[in-house]
C-alpha cells in the first residue's frame, strides 16, 4: 500500500515491491546449467535420467514433482551432491524454506567448490531475513569469480535489505560500467532508484532491462509498479497484465497477482480488486504473514448465519483499525444464534472489546520461523475453537463489494470517555485556538517508504497559521522536528505530558477525539482518530489504492483528502492544507 494505514507491512512497498527485491530465483539458468553440466559426468549412473528430469520440472515451475525425482535418486545415491542441490531448490520452490537449508548444506558439503550452490544458500539466507550471511556468502563466491553477475545482483540486493542503498547502487553501476549487457542488474539498479525517490531514472533503467531481455517478467512487472506508484493504474495494470503472461514461479506469481488487484482497486473496481488482494495469503508470498489456526477457513461467498467467527486482524496496526469497520456488519451477518470472535494486536484489545461489546476481543501473536511470519490465536484453544476464521480483510468481498457499501456512519471505536474528557481539560489549559493534532511521518521510513512522505520542512505554511495550537501526535523520535518548528518557524507544538504516543493507543484515541481536528498523513494514530470519528484531513500519496477510485477516503466519511498533482509534491498540497486550515477560522459570513 502506497498510502499504507500503517507504518508495518500492510501490503504497501513489501507486497508491491518485493518482486524487485527477489534474488532472481533457486532455478536460475546459471544454476540448473551447472546441474546439467555436472550430470554429463554421470551418465553411466541411474540417477542421472531422475535428476535430469527433476531439472525440466523445476523449469516447469513445478517443485512438488521435482522433490520427489530428487528424493528417489537420493535413495540410490546418498552423496550426490548434485542430488541434494536439487532437492534444495525444488523444497525451496515448494516454500520449505528448513528443509530446503538442510539440503543446501548437504550440498556444500559435499561439492564445497560449487559456487552456485553458494548462490542459491545465499539467496535462502536472503529469503529467510538474513542478509548479513548472505552478504558473506555471495562476496566469498565474487572473491574468486569478480565477474558473475547473478552474484553481483544478489550481493547489491543483500546490501541494500541493511538499509545501505548508496552503496548498493555503486556495486550495479560500477559492475555495469564496464559489463552493460545485463538485463537483471539494470532491473535491480531501477527498483533501488526508485526507492530513492527516482522514478524518472527507474523507468530508463526498467526500459533498458526489457531492451535487452524482452521476457524479463519481474522488470516489466516493475516498470507497472512504478506506473502504480505515479498514479498511472491503467499502464499499470497493462505491464502487470503482461508479466503474468510469463512463465512464473509461484512467489512472483502471488506478487503479480496482488499488483493486478491493487491496480483494480485504484481505478474504483471493487469487486474485481478484491478477488485478486487475496493472494497476499498466497502461502508462496514472499514475506506474507501465514495463519496457524485449528478450524476451517471461510470462503467468500459462505453463509455466516449462526456461526462462531474468529477473525485475525492483519498487515499493520493501521490497518487492522481501517479495515474494523465491517465488524458491525459481520455482526449482523452472524445474527443472535452467532458469536464472534476477534484477534488483533494486543494493544488494541482494551479498545476493541470497549468498541464492539457483542464480540470476544482477544490478543493474536506473531513469530518468526525459518524466515516466516507466522500468526497463531493462544487464546483459541481457551475458548473451544469456532466454526470458521478468517484474516480481517477477506471479508470484503462479501460485506464491501462497492463503494456503495461503505458505511455513512462516523466512528465505529469507541475511546475511553473519561480520558477525553482528561484531556479536554488539559486542552482547555493552552492558550485560545482550535486545537489540530499533526502527523507528519511513518515510524518506518526504510526501504523506499520515505518516498510517500513529504519532509517536515515543507509542512512551514500550516505551521505558520497564526491562532491554532498544534498539538504533537507523532510517535517516535520527533525532538529534531519539534526544535525546527520552534527555532525556525516560531511555533511551539505541544507535546502531550504523560503518554506513550507509541504504545498508548486507547488514551491516543481519546486525546484525538479531544482535538479539534487531526492533520497528517496515514499512520496508526491517524486511523485511530479518524476511527474514532474525530475530524481529519488525509494527506496521501498521488498513487495510494486506497481511494478506490473516488476523490474521497471511502474508509472513515468525516476525512478530507488532500493529494498531490504529481508524485512528491508535497509543497502545494501542505500550502492547500495551510489555506483551508486559515479558511476554518475565518468568521461565517452573515
Amino acid at each position: 500500500m502506497e498510502d499504507p494505514m500503517s507504518d508495518t507491512a500492510a501490503p504497501a512497498r513489501a507486497l508491491r515491491n518485493s518482486a524487485a527485491n527477489l534474488m532472481g530465483s533457486s532455478a536460475s539458468a546459471n544454476a540448473l546449467r551447472a546441474i546439467r553440466l555436472g550430470l554429463a559426468d554421470q551418465k553411466s549412473l541411474k540417477i542421472a535420467p531422475l535428476l535430469e528430469k527433476a531439472v525440466r520440472e523445476i523449469r516447469g515451475h513445478r517443485p512438488e514433482s521435482a522433490a520427489e525425482l530428487a528424493l528417489e535418486a537420493l535413495q540410490i545415491d546418498e552423496r550426490s551432491g548434485l542430488g541434494w542441490h536439487v532437492l534444495a531448490i525444488a523444497q525451496e520452490g515448494r516454500g520449505d524454506f528448513v528443509n530446503s537449508l538442510s539440503c543446501y548444506e548437504a550440498a556444500v558439503a559435499l561439492l564445497p567448490g560449487d559456487q552456485e550452490i553458494l548462490i542459491n544458500l545465499a539467496r535462502l539466507a536472503f529469503r529467510m531475513g538474513m542478509p548479513e550471511t548472505a552478504e558473506g556468502l555471495l562476496r566469498h563466491v565474487l572473491a574468486m569469480t569478480p565477474d558473475h553477475a547473478e552474484c553481483v545482483n544478489n550481493l547489491a540486493l543483500a546490501v541494500q535489505a541493511q538499509e545501505r542503498t548508496a552503496e548498493a547502487i555503486e556495486i550495479l553501476r560500477t559492475f555495469l560500467a564496464s559489463r552493460p549487457g545485463h538485463a537483471n542488474i539494470w532491473n535491480s539498479l531501477g527498483t533501488m532508484v526508485a526507492d530513492q525517490g527516482d522514478p524518472e531514472n527507474a523507468e530508463i533503467f526498467y526500459r533498458e532491462a526489457l531492451r535487452l531481455d524482452p521476457k524479463l517478467a519481474r522488470a516489466r512487472y516493475n516498470l507497472g509498479n512504478l506506473w502504480l506508484t505515479l498514479g498511472r493504474a491503467e499502464d499499470a495494470l497493462r505491464e502487470v497484465e503482461n508479466a503474468l503472461r510469463s512463465p512464473l514461479a509461484a512467489d512472483e506469481k502471488a506478487m503479480m497477482i496482488l499488483t493486478r488487484g491493487l491496480s483494480h482497486l485504484t481505478l474504483g473496481r471493487i469487486e474485481t480488486g478484491w478477488r485478486d488482494y487475496e493472494a497476499r495469503n498466497d502461502s508462496h508470498f514472499p514475506d506474507g504473514t501465514q495463519f496457524a489456526l485449528e478450524a476451517p477457513r471461510w470462503k467468500p461467498g459462505q453463509s455466516l448465519a449462526g456461526k462462531s467467527l474468529m477473525i485475525v486482524g492483519e498487515q499493520g496496526l493501521g490497518d487492522e483499525v481501517a479495515f474494523s469497520n465491517i465488524v458491525p456488519d459481520v455482526l449482523d451477518l452472524l445474527g443472535d444464534e452467532g458469536r464472534l470472535f476477534i484477534a488483533v494486536e494486543p494493544r488494541l484489545v482494551a479498545l476493541f472489546a470497549r468498541s464492539f461489546p457483542k464480540a470476544d476481543v482477544m490478543a493474536h501473536a506473531t513469530v518468526k520461523v525459518a524466515g516466516r511470519t507466522i500468526r497463531v490465536v493462544p487464546e483459541l484453544e481457551r475458548i473451544g475453537g469456532v466454526d470458521l476464521w478468517t484474516p480481517l480483510a477477506s471479508l470484503f468481498q462479501d460485506v464491501r463489494p462497492s463503494i456503495d457499501s461503505f458505511p455513512q456512519r462516523v466512528g465505529f471505536i469507541t475511546p475511553d470517555p473519561g480520558r477525553v474528557a482528561h484531556w479536554r481539560e488539559a486542552l482547555s489549559r493552552l492558550p485560545a485556538g482550535p486545537r489540530v493534532g499533526l502527523l507528519w511521518k511513518s515510524a518506518v521510513l526504510a526501504a523506499g517508504r520515505h518516498r510517500f512522505f513529504s519532509s517536515f520542512e515543507a509542512w512551514e505554511p500550516v505551521l505558520r497559521t497564526p491562532g491554532v495550537v498544534f498539538v504533537n501526535l507523532q510517535y517516535g523520535d520527533c525532538t529534531h522536528e519539534l526544535q525546527l518548528a520552534r527555532e525556525r518557524f516560531g511555533v511551539e507544538i505541544w507535546n502531550p505530558p504523560g503518554i506513550d504516543l507509541k504504545k498508548d493507543l486507547d488514551d491516543i484515541t481519546a486525546l484525538s477525539m479531544a482535538l479539534d481536528l487531526v492533520i497528517g498523513f496515514s499512520n496508526a494514530t491517524f486511523n485511530l482518530a479518524a476511527a474514532a470519528g474525530a475530524p481529519a484531513w488525509l494527506i496521501s500519496a498521488r498513487g495510494a489504492w486506497t481511494a478506490l477510485g473516488t476523490d474521497r477516503y471511502p474508509w472513515y466519511p468525516q476525512v478530507r483528502l488532500y493529494r498531490p498533482d504529481a508524485f512528491a509534491a508535497w509543497e502545494p498540497v501542505l500550502q492547500r492544507v495551510a489555506d483551508d486550515l486559515s479558511g476554518m477560522l475565518q468568521p461565517d459570513p452573515e
